[in-house]
């Protein structure tokens, strides 16, 4: 089965800092086949006979532990999961390049609708809707600078989540296929 592991909070102003090759090789040395990263922000796809998520998240979450001295959460999506994520965003990001438009991956059990309950955001400026285990979030990029969206790191959901931008999200899917 393949699936994609969303690293949180690696590569970010110096800290944590993982080389994607030594990602790459961790996720080898612990039984993963067809093993690629993409960009610095910690995106690794592979394969694997493992069907529970839950297990798969945990083995790979003490995998990276173990090897970089420092915990590593992750948000795991298969390869099914990632395409309806990116196939449900809304219709109007489709063609959009008036909008910054990101994905929040939520970690289990957070739901979107917990989430969703602390994002705060601008009127005509930002907009957020709930997805399955995700968060489709756009803020007009004339506005940035009045965006809420922002505040959304001193959030509690926010050490529950990682996001990505779609246009990484549908790069992802393209290496999964």
């Amino acid at each position: 089965m393949k699936y994609v592991a969303l690293l949180r909070a690696v590569n970010v102003g110096g800290r944590n800092a993982i080389k994607m090759r030594a990602l790459k090789e961790c996720l080898e040395r612990h039984g993963f086949t067809a093993v690629a990263t993409f960009i610095q922000s910690g995106n690794v796809v592979f394969e694997t006979g493992e069907r529970s998520s839950t297990q798969l998240a945990g083995r790979i979450e003490r995998a990276l532990s173990t090897t970089f001295g420092f915990d590593v959460p992750i948000v795991l999506r298969s390869w099914a999961e990632l395409k309806t994520v990116v196939d449900e965003a809304p219709a109007s990001w489709k063609r959009a390049n008036d909008l910054r438009r990101n994905i929040a991956f939520l970690r289990p059990p957070r739901t979107a609708r917990q989430a969703l309950e602390e994002v705060e955001t601008k009127d005509g400026v930002d907009t957020v809707t709930a997805g399955k285990g995700v968060l489709y979030m756009s803020t007009v990029m004339t506005a940035l600078s009045s965006s809420r969206l922002s505040r959304l790191v001193t959030k509690d959901i926010y050490r529950d989540m990682t996001i990505r931008s779609y246009n990484t999200c549908q790069r992802i899917l393209d290496l999964l296929t």
